[in-house]
């Protein structure tokens, strides 16, 4: 067994990768819920009565600050479905195996971002072929 590569995470190392996954698709999920709720709620912040022209800069600024929203929003949905499919993989056994060079993506690099489906040796062929 000595010199042996292995190919794949145990499953008491799965086990924890789901729970760190879990934990921050909790967060993703609660995150995006109150975006959601702030994003959809058109609240009128009582400038009826005031200048035109502090209405028309407050609405340009709601605008910007809505298609900011919609871009976080688009991101945490992103973020959501790329961990969904990181649990598939972690039940499916071919969790933390490098779609590119089809090795182990190392501990360090999954617990920091548990969703990728790359090494960095994967990521840098991927970027050094484009």
């Amino acid at each position: 067994m000595k010199g042996e590569v292995k190919k794949r995470y145990s499953m008491e190392e799965r086990k924890k990768f789901r729970q760190l996954i879990l934990e921050k698709l909790k967060k993703a999920k609660k995150d995006l819920s109150t975006l959601k709720e702030f994003f959809y709620n058109d609240q009128n912040n009582g400038t009826d009565d005031t200048y035109p022209t502090f209405k028309a800069f407050e609405e340009g600024s709601e605008t910007l600050s809505k298609e900011q929203n919609a871009k976080i929003v688009e991101h945490l949905q992103k973020f959501i479905k790329s961990l969904n499919s990181a649990l598939i993989r972690v039940k499916n056994k071919d969790y933390g195996i490098c779609r590119i060079t089809k090795k182990l993506i190392p501990k360090e690099r999954l617990m920091a971002v548990p969703h990728t489906t790359l090494s960095i040796e994967g990521k840098e062929l991927i970027e050094k072929n484009q």
